[in-house]
């Protein structure tokens, strides 16, 4: 092939031209979904159907065969029987598709028949310049042009690329990305990885201007040597956060049935993110948790982190940062002077974590304790609940607003006043506040947990720069 990897993966992210091969006038059938899928999404190029029957399917002409169609062809979406892919690989060849995405099933997951249909397509596609997805996969999503061939609602346009071994987990994805305020680059479920490995979509989200993070589901790989030098490199660029599955035995049993993958030693595993610079997530729930603050904040210089938390959840996230191997240092006594007098009279002297003790505080006083523990060169980064959006000195609804708009802006400028990351929990503050916040691109999360996690992420990610 004459193109690079990048050039052949533009074919399938950003094609001008889609044909669905096994459309159905039934939604029920994945060639119905597929026709559905690529016409509601609001995709910049032409869409064909095709299938031997002929007539129409939701206002197309459906074409008899892919060589009918008069125009460019330029990406195909496969939605066909397994035995019927060689024949429909070699007529794509023949109209000069260069890009596939494969939903069809029944290939190297179900046994050796399987096998050899998958391996006469992939030689089929190779020796004709044809790239492609899957197979046994649930499609893709794509923000460069809109383009949405898979069974979920599609994503709106966001910084997060998620790379899944596991069909389902796209509307996981898409839901959970969605939940926290923001949208996906790209979404590709890779199935069988027949062709396109893991590794190419690092290659190629790597380079790719609308991703600023990858997240991954994975099960098994079809190169791991492949896959390490790769995000060894990538993750110097971008960062990488991985879920893996079949990391208990039963599970590893099961990924050979599911995407025929051969989930390896665990420990293997472990040893090699920590060596390639990927960062490993434990639960699924936490992956868009952590993606959000890699995208969001500046990196902290090092470890060391303030908290300001009331009672109990100051004391929690210490400890769970703690078994993170996150430090939380004492604030020198100059410092807890200094804290003290702008803080509630009742309050205890702060030592990390600040506790407020449930005192009233002016917003912009809350606001003046952030900026003080970012300004301290012996803090990395901080976790704390939202400032109070009021003052006391205001009397009237215009003063109380203006107070809020003052307050929020000044809260927002910390993180790129100080480079310094600023974690937040959900508190009691206006809807109209927590929009301006997230516009802001501050994350706000509803406990301690997942402070704690997105705040890992950005220390492990600052460390791999370092390393790197």
């Amino acid at each position: 092939m004459s193109e690079n990897l990048i050039e052949q993966l533009d074919h399938i992210f950003k094609p001008k031209s889609v044909a669905v091969i096994g459309a159905s006038r039934s939604r029920a059938k994945w060639g119905g979904r597929m026709i559905n899928q690529a016409l509601a999404s609001q995709f910049r190029g032409r869409v064909y159907a095709v299938n031997p029957r002929g007539g129409k399917i939701s206002g197309l002409k459906v074409y008899a065969d892919v060589m009918d169609i008069p125009d460019e062809v330029e990406m195909a979406v496969f939605a066909v029987p397994a035995e019927a892919m060689p024949g429909v690989m070699r007529s794509c060849v023949k109209k000069g598709v260069k890009g596939g995405v494969m939903i069809s099933a029944d290939f190297a997951e179900t046994g050796e028949k399987g096998r050899s249909l998958q391996e006469e397509t992939v030689k089929i596609a190779r020796e004709g310049g044809i790239r492609f997805v899957g197979p046994n996969g649930n499609g893709m999503w794509t923000s460069a042009v809109r383009l949405n061939v898979s069974p979920f609602p599609a994503p709106f346009p966001g910084p997060v690329a998620f790379v899944s071994q596991s069909g389902s987990f796209g509307g996981v994805a898409a839901r959970s990305a969605a939940a926290q305020g923001f949208g996906l680059s790209k979404f590709i479920s890779i199935g069988n990885q027949a062709d396109l490995t893991a590794a190419d979509y690092l290659e190629y989200l790597a380079q790719d201007d609308d991703t600023r993070v990858i997240t991954m589901y994975m099960e098994g790989f079809k190169d791991g040597r492949k896959f390490f030098k790769t995000a060894k490199q990538v993750s110097k660029i971008k960062p990488i956060l991985i879920f893996k599955g079949g990391s208990s035995n039963f599970g590893a049993r099961a990924t050979l049935s599911h995407t025929a993958s051969i989930a390896g030693a665990d420990k293997i595993f472990d040893a090699m993110c920590r060596q390639a610079g990927i960062i490993r997530v434990f639960e699924i729930e936490h992956l868009f948790v952590m993606a959000e603050a890699l995208f969001s904040q500046p990196l902290p210089p090092g470890n060391r982190i303030a908290i300001i938390g009331d009672g109990g959840q100051g004391v929690t996230t210490v400890d769970l940062l703690a078994r993170m191997k996150i430090d939380v240092p004492e604030f020198k006594e100059e410092d807890k002077y200094r804290l003290k007098k702008v803080m509630p009279p009742h309050a205890p002297v702060p030592r990390n974590p600040v506790d407020f003790a449930a005192g009233a505080m002016d917003g912009m006083a809350e606001v003046r304790v952030v900026e003080m523990l970012a300004a301290l060169d012996y803090i990395d980064g901080i976790i704390t609940t939202l400032p109070s959006d009021f003052s006391f000195s205001a009397k009237t609804l215009v003063e109380r607003k203006k107070a809020a708009i003052d307050t929020t802006d000044a809260f927002c400028q910390i993180p790129e006043k100080y480079g310094k990351p600023v974690i937040t929990q959900k508190w009691f503050v206006s809807d109209a506040t927590l929009d301006v916040l997230k516009r802001a691109g501050i994350p706000m999360f509803d406990n301690p947990s997942d402070c704690a996690r997105a705040m890992t992420a950005l220390v492990k990610y600052a460390e791999i720069k370092k390393r790197a």
